[in-house]
């Protein structure tokens, strides 16, 4: 069966204070995710647990996310972790950075071509 992609949704997500990439990267995720109610799987009658899900992070230091902790954010389907360079560092009068991280979430399925 050939994967087809099915869905894009992009999010943000910041840390405003601790410079944590991992907290920024879930808030992203979940910015992305937690805006829709996207009913996919029961479109094409397939098991939740069947959705391919791919998430593409972009944060300054791509290193200091814990891609685990992300991996628990998603309640079903097939999840992967893919974080690059990205994102935005913003730093701030007086010391301290703001971390932004960008996500992209790439929902796909193993079908027939149509």
């Amino acid at each position: 069966m050939a994967q087809t992609r099915v869905l894009v949704e992009f999010g943000m997500g910041t840390s405003l204070r601790r410079r944590d990439y991992t907290e920024a990267a879930k808030r992203a995720i979940r910015d992305a995710l937690w805006h829709n109610s996207v009913n996919v799987a029961e479109l094409f009658d397939f098991p939740k647990d069947a959705m391919q899900i791919r998430a593409e992070i972009g944060v300054q230091d791509p290193d200091a996310v814990d891609r685990d902790a992300l991996l628990e954010i998603f309640p079903y389907g097939q999840p992967e972790i893919h974080v690059t360079k990205g994102g935005l560092d913003i730093t701030k009068e007086g010391g301290g950075q703001t971390v932004i991280a960008n996500a992209a979430i790439i929902v796909s399925f193993d079908m027939e071509p149509v």
